[in-house]
């Protein structure tokens, strides 16, 4: 049974979905720091078109994220939201709103 705290922070998740175009790919993973970019987290799933896509259940907050595409980075060109690292390289951000 999930205590009050956790039955709280599972009904705040929001339901997220990312895609990406790759119709060339053999493989796309999403890495951010929702998954402490680890690249076994969250592959995507090709789909009709040659559409990526992956499916999160995120917390409300501000998340930094990147595509791993067949080993070479990518950003989200359909997002104009992104940050610059302290490596001086620039990740995508994604904005959970609250309730």
């Amino acid at each position: 049974m999930l205590s009050k705290g956790k039955k709280e922070e599972k009904a705040s998740r929001r339901r997220v979905t990312l895609s990406l175009e790759a119709s060339t790919a053999k493989e796309v993973v999403l890495m951010g720091d929702f998954n402490q970019w680890n690249p076994k987290s969250h592959p995507m799933k090709k789909g009709p078109g040659g559409v990526w896509k992956k499916t999160l259940m995120l917390l409300p907050g501000r998340y930094e994220y990147k595509f791993l595409v067949d080993g070479q980075w990518y950003h989200d060109l359909e997002n104009s939201d992104f940050c610059f690292t302290s490596l001086g390289t620039c990740n995508n951000l994604l904005f959970v709103c609250g309730a």
